[in-house]
């Protein structure tokens, strides 16, 4: 089901609070749910709602590509400021895409997991781009890192754009208001190599949204 924009609109248009690009993965990542992720395109602008995060915070962190201080062409955008695009290619086909926080030099980067699109509209341009969608429930449309960037078509060359920015190809604006959203957070997904940190609760997402991509059981309320 697509929710139109309702007092949504009141906020169109609107930049996010600057904390949200200074702060920590950990700190931003509930906060970025509710929030508006914009795709400029050649068939006009897509608009959807960020239902799930997970953060990638720091040099300790074993589940970050930049654990470590690792600093390579593939994770130099995780070092910039805060507001940069961190956009990656998993096995060798799925692109993801990353909202970097904090300090310059310190990586933190939130996974945006999942989306909702705003309106029909959106929704049909996203099948537009994704091409003949599996059969199954209408949230396969974005319910996923890699399905959301297709949908959204985002790739490498979008690697390092301002999403603070307003007037660029990808970029965030205000949504709804976080503090009365129910969110739960959870282990992040799939990342059995991270030791000890796999199990860390750092993936939020809005409790009951179909197009979160997989509803632990045992996800805890998180208040803000």
């Amino acid at each position: 089901m697509i929710h139109e924009k309702k007092d949504f609109t009141a906020r169109y248009g609107q930049p996010l609070p600057s904390s949200i690009f200074t702060d920590t993965a950990l700190e931003s990542a509930p906060k970025l749910l509710g929030q508006t992720l914009v795709r400029s395109t050649e068939d006009g602008e897509i608009r959807c709602k960020i239902v799930e995060t997970e953060s990638y915070g720091g040099v300790e962190d074993k589940g970050s590509h930049a654990y470590g201080a690792r600093r390579t062409a593939r994770t130099e955008t995780m070092f910039h400021a805060g507001g940069a695009c961190y956009v990656y290619l998993i096995y060798g086909m799925y692109h993801c895409v990353n909202v970097v926080t904090g300090k310059e030099h310190d990586p933190q980067a939130v996974l945006i997991r999942a989306v909702e699109p705003l309106t029909s509209r959106d929704a049909e341009l996203m099948k537009l781009y994704r091409g003949k969608l599996p059969a199954g429930k209408p949230a396969n449309l974005s319910n996923g890192p890699g399905k959301l960037c297709r949908a959204l078509r985002i790739d490498k060359s979008l690697n390092g754009c301002q999403l603070n920015q307003m007037n660029g190809p990808l970029y965030l604006e205000l949504g709804e208001d976080v503090s009365r959203l129910s969110i739960v957070q959870a282990p992040r997904i799939n990342i059995p190599y991270a030791d000890e940190y796999a199990a860390k609760p750092w993936r939020f997402y809005i409790k009951g949204n179909p197009y979160v991509s997989i509803d632990d059981k045992e996800a805890v309320p998180y208040s803000i």
